[in-house]
């Protein structure tokens, strides 16, 4: 059955989570990042890997499949969702042991060529508190049709972050590429680490089913490796400086393999990246970091 527009403006019920220290370092740890900052736990403000808000949306992202307007769906052609592009907006850094409430509302449900597009706003706050991240995102049900009468978005996306102007561009010096390796495992590692399961991740005959030539990475296990490596060498590992993050996932990738991140455009506030895989195939396109 296809995806129905009914789909638009439902919410989810919000999920409370204990972001403990335990689950924000094993984040770290999965993807390889080894920044001070979210291991020294003698401090009471421990922070947190910025990609590490996609760990307590995940929940909310599995509600949106049960929602009633969703039930159209089979689980054969839920399997065919992926991951299109992120926007993560951070309002404040989260900490380590904090809590906080996580739902979804579904902002778009519209056709596309290569399937039904749901596009989602995900708001994470302080529990009875503060909007602390918020992420638009949207998913592509491959060759998957929509239903129902036709109807626009709630609300538009926020507009894509543009590259700097060229009077405005520092240069990158040295940082101009840098090769991250991804290992055989690391899709089962990031799976435990983040406490994401989707199986296309880590269980071979449940991806191959699922029409894809072996498990691959999760678009935001890419991310992060990027993000990674662009806190480290630009923001002195000052994970807290981050506002804005994101990219449009275009393209899978295999394990083992070796990534090359490029910087495009940098400025004092942000940049623009890229990334391939070995093959010189696209994976992120459009990425971007912005701070303060």
């Amino acid at each position: 059955m296809p995806l129905h527009t009914s789909l638009i403006g439902e919410t989810t019920q919000a999920r409370i989570h204990n972001a403990d220290a335990r689950w924000t370092m094993a984040y770290a740890a999965g993807i390889n990042d080894y920044n001070p900052k979210y291991f020294d736990n003698r401090k009471q403000d421990l922070a947190v890997h910025p990609v590490f808000p996609v760990c307590l949306e995940w929940p909310s992202i599995l509600d949106v499949r049960n929602l009633p307007a969703n039930k159209t769906l089979s689980e054969e052609e839920s399997a065919r969702g992926v991951h299109a592009s992120h926007d993560l907006h951070m309002f404040k850094p989260l900490q380590a042991n904090g809590r906080y409430e996580t739902s979804v509302q579904v902002i778009g449900c519209v056709p596309s060529a290569a399937g039904g597009r749901v596009i989602m706003r995900i708001d994470t706050r302080e529990v009875g508190g503060a909007l602390v991240a918020q992420t638009w995102q949207t998913s592509v049900y491959r060759d998957v049709p929509i239903e129902g009468r036709s109807r626009k978005p709630l609300a538009d996306p926020p507009s894509w972050p543009e590259p700097a102007e060229a009077k405005n561009k520092v240069q990158a010096a040295d940082f101009v590429r840098r090769s991250i390796p991804v290992g055989t495992g690391l899709g089962n590692v990031y799976t435990e680490t983040a406490r994401i399961f989707n199986p296309i991740h880590s269980d071979v005959a449940y991806a191959v089913a699922a029409g894809l030539p072996d498990i691959i990475l999760h678009g935001t296990a890419s991310l992060a490796l990027s993000i990674s490596a662009l806190v480290d060498h630009l923001l002195d590992g000052a994970s807290d400086r981050v506002t804005r993050l994101g990219g449009r996932f275009v393209g899978m990738v295999l394990m083992p393999n070796q990534l090359t991140m490029s910087v495009t455009n940098l400025d004092a506030q942000g940049c623009c990246f890229e990334l391939k895989d070995q093959s010189e195939k696209m994976v992120i396109k459009q990425g971007f970091l912005q701070w303060k």
